[in-house]
Formats: structure tokens, C-alpha cells, sequence
């Protein structure tokens, strides 16, 4: 069965910090990949992404897997298709994604919150920042303890 879905609350502006986050959880962004792997065919049993039709799914301008892995799905990243400008990204959570739910959560958080560091390293480099120290929380969150390049 297809399952396939959007990472919810999720906009990419920025493809190279989602590059980053890929590898930070294993995975590698694939630019220019057309399609995703995911189960191949629509069901019916799940709704599509907004403003995506049967047609639509497993095509994709970028892709991310899991290296050596032939077998995993794939996460499409794809144009969005509503008012907000940037990608969405899909993919098709059915059986853990044969080793994707493992490395992206559950619903995509850990994906979600390595591009979000990503982003926030980014913006910190570009004002002349840099990390000095950066922990992992009980909870899952990340502290980061910064510092002013040059200081």
C-alpha cells in the first residue's frame, strides 16, 4: 500500500541546509534525482499531499536516501504547490520506509529539527557567530552556546 505523505510543517527555502541536515542523520540529498522510490502505486487508502494527484507522486526535482541502502523509500522534494514559495518534501512512511521512519522520526521530526539547526547555523555564520559548544537535551532539543568570530 501507498502511504505516501508530506512532512508536515516543513517549508525548504534553503536545498544546502538540507543537505547538511541529511548527512547529520545518515542520509544524502540527491540533486536533480526526478523520482522517489516509495511502494509505486496509489491506493486510495491515504490522502495525497494538497494540490498533488495520483499522477504527481513519486516525482520529485531532488531526492534524499539512505546510502547502499537499494531497497529503502526515498523522500521526494518537491515544488510546493500552495501560496508558500520553497519545497515540501514527500515520502512514503509504509513499513517504516524500509529504514527511513528510523532515521527521519516518526513523522519526520528528527528531519525536522536537523534542517532547522541547519538553517540557524547558517544564519549565525553569515552574522559573524560561530558554536562554540552544542548539547543534546534530555527532551531532544539542542543548546548551542555561541561565540563572536574574531572575538
Amino acid at each position: 500500500m501507498s502511504h505516501t505523505v508530506e512532512i508536515k510543517d516543513l517549508l525548504i527555502r534553503d536545498l544546502a541546509a538540507l543537505g547538511r541536515a541529511a548527512t547529520r542523520l545518515g542520509l544524502e540529498l540527491v540533486m536533480g534525482q526526478t523520482n522517489y522510490r516509495w511502494y509505486g502505486t496509489v491506493v486510495g487508502d491515504h490522502p495525497l499531499p494538497t494540490g498533488f494527484t495520483n499522477q504527481d507522486i513519486g516525482k520529485c526535482e531532488h531526492a534524499i536516501r539512505i546510502p547502499n541502502q537499494p531497497d529503502a523509500y526515498e523522500i521526494g522534494i518537491v515544488t510546493r504547490r500552495d501560496e508558500l514559495p520553497g519545497y515540501a518534501l514527500h515520502w512514503d512512511f509504509w513499513n517504516g520506509g524500509y529504514g527511513l521512519t528510523d532515521r527521519i522520526g516518526q513523522d519526520g521530526e528528527l528531519l525536522r529539527q536537523a534542517y532547522a539547526l541547519e538553517v540557524t547555523l547558517g544564519h549565525l555564520t553569515a552574522m559573524n557567530h560561530c558554536v562554540l559548544n552544542q548539547t543534546q537535551l534530555e527532551d531532544g532539543s539542542i543548546e548551542l552556546e555561541l561565540g563572536q568570530i574574531g572575538a
